[in-house]
């Protein structure tokens, strides 16, 4: 087998991105502080055509060389936002329609391959800070929380991992 070169790979333009029909998925980045996470994040949802970025509360947002780094231009093309408040987003989409999903350990989390999810519905996905996770707040007002399921001594993954393990997991479901 040949390695294929950059220019082989079947990939949109910016342009063709941002026309392109996007993911039902829109992610939300809640306090985190690792610029090199938030980066990662956006370079994971250009990789499956998300909706949409939001960077809430301390998360820092584009442009910063340390996100440029980790996001390789994908904050041209991914639609993004900064909103303050995490839990007056969630209560925003959950008003439209909207399954919010948080990402956290807890009591009755649906595993995450256990997640039934549905094609005609749209999702949100809410990553929270690298050691508090995500609010409690937000994880209250959310229409589910899932869990990855983990087998080893640690307690959890990187977000910038989860949120690959995740959005992959969603997606392939929503395109099955």
């Amino acid at each position: 087998m040949r390695k294929l070169k950059n220019e082989e790979l079947p990939r949109l333009d910016v342009d063709g991105f941002k026309k392109a029909k996007k993911t039902p998925i829109v992610v939300v980045l809640d306090n985190i502080r690792s610029l090199n996470n938030i980066g990662s994040v956006f370079r994971t949802s250009d990789a499956f055509l998300i909706e949409k970025i939001y960077l809430c509360g301390i998360t820092a947002t584009p442009p910063h060389k340390d996100i440029r780094k980790t996001a390789l231009g994908a904050t041209e093309s991914i639609s993004w936002e900064y909103r303050e408040s995490t839990l007056a987003l969630i209560e925003e989409y959950n008003a439209k329609g909207y399954d919010s999903i948080a990402i956290e350990q807890a009591e009755k989390a649906t595993m995450l391959h256990e997640l039934e999810v549905d094609s005609l519905k749209s999702y949100v996905l809410v990553f929270g800070n690298e050691v508090k996770g995500v609010e409690q707040a937000v994880v209250d007002i959310c229409t589910d929380v899932v869990e990855i399921p983990q087998f080893g001594t640690k307690h959890s993954l990187n977000i910038s991992v989860s949120a690959g393990v995740v959005i992959w997991d969603i997606w392939q479901k929503l395109n099955a």
